[in-house]
């Protein structure tokens, strides 16, 4: 894989919660126009837990016909059963794509040995030809294969030759940059973190595998290039500038029940669907269990929102262009807004 950025692209729904398929083929040629390096379809961002396999094939089927020859194409295949993960990951073989993004196996627990043995082992060994990119994120998973491991991967495996680094660990970067070497290529897929880790010498990512480049991929990319190319100055307005939308990944606020206060926590994709929607851009709401944000979360990304369209509105202007919607009008709609968070 090429250094650069990838979007990790939601999955448009209709308010009836069916895929909307003209809305998926406006966010890939978005994505496309801003000139993406790449595109990973049923991702978590995606929202993959919650489709039928039926579906998730349809959805990698479409990003890798739609995308193909114009950017890179990832699919999510991974699983937390080994047989399902090979599985999908032979359907997207045979659609095509350039690589395929297995996470950790979630849920069951295995060691960092087993991940490696009965999981990465057996679909590098059964899939030569094609690109895996191993995808650590332990906050979700419950496990975590560890960077010995990793490294024991890609010293054996030609075909595993990256990562997605989504531990929020720094240190934990640094072993794999130690033990994989120099050529191994580190992916964020922490948007917070991608500046510190690209920047860092003991990391040196080579991109982001992003969650607001769905929204901004025109600047989410430029940063990235920048950064590779050793204009860090440059990069760093762009990361000043897209921030706020940064932060926005998670949103935790306090919130008040008769039993008295309580963290809620918005979770990616929720606080990004919930942007996407109010911009105007395809999107529609996320798939129970998922539901809506609070009115005090909602608050927080409105707020961010606005203090991007006011301090650098070419942040948006793509999506001005490209979607036809007037972005100050809807940040000031409140009707339209109403419909966007829970009511109490």
């Amino acid at each position: 894989m090429e250094p650069g950025c990838y979007t990790a692209l939601i999955t448009p729904f209709t308010q009836a919660g069916e895929l909307d398929q003209e809305g998926l083929e406006q966010l890939i040629n978005f994505q496309i126009e801003n000139s993406i390096t790449g595109i990973l379809a049923t991702g978590t961002t995606g929202e993959s837990p919650t489709f039928k396999w039926k579906e998730h094939d349809h959805v990698i089927a479409q990003v890798s016909k739609l995308a193909k020859n114009k950017c890179l194409r990832i699919a999510g295949t991974g699983s937390n059963n080994t047989h399902e993960a090979l599985e999908a990951l032979g359907h997207a073989a045979q659609e095509g794509v350039d690589a395929v993004l297995m996470v950790d196996p979630y849920y069951n627990g295995p060691s960092s040995l087993e991940i490696r043995r009965e999981y990465y082992e057996v679909a590098a060994k059964e899939f030569p030809n094609v690109n895996i990119i191993p995808y650590i994120i332990p906050g979700r998973t419950g496990a975590q294969m560890h960077p010995q491991d990793l490294a024991i991967l890609a010293k054996n495996f030609p075909n595993i030759s990256c990562v997605k680094e989504a531990t929020g660990n720094l240190e934990n970067m640094k072993l794999t940059r130690k033990f994989c070497g120099n050529d191994f290529k580190i992916f964020s897929g922490d948007d917070a973190l991608v500046f510190d880790i690209m920047t860092d010498p003991e990391i040196k990512a080579s991109g982001a595998i992003s969650v607001m480049s769905n929204i901004a991929p025109k600047f989410v990319t430029q940063m990235v290039s920048l950064i590779n190319q050793g204009k860090k100055d440059a990069a760093m307005k762009i990361q000043t500038a897209m921030k706020p939308l940064f932060d926005l990944v998670v949103i935790t606020t306090q919130e008040e029940s008769e039993f008295g206060p309580v963290s809620c926590r918005a979770r990616n994709p929720l606080p990004l669907k919930t942007l996407m929607q109010l911009l105007g851009m395809p999107g529609g709401p996320c798939r129970r269990p998922l539901g809506k944000m609070t009115p005090n979360g909602f608050n927080v990304l409105l707020d961010a929102a606005k203090n991007v369209q006011a301090n650098n509105p070419e942040i948006f202007e793509p999506i001005t262009n490209f979607f036809d919607v007037d972005i100050e009008e809807r940040l000031n709609n409140t009707k339209l807004q109403a419909d966007l968070c829970y009511s109490y």
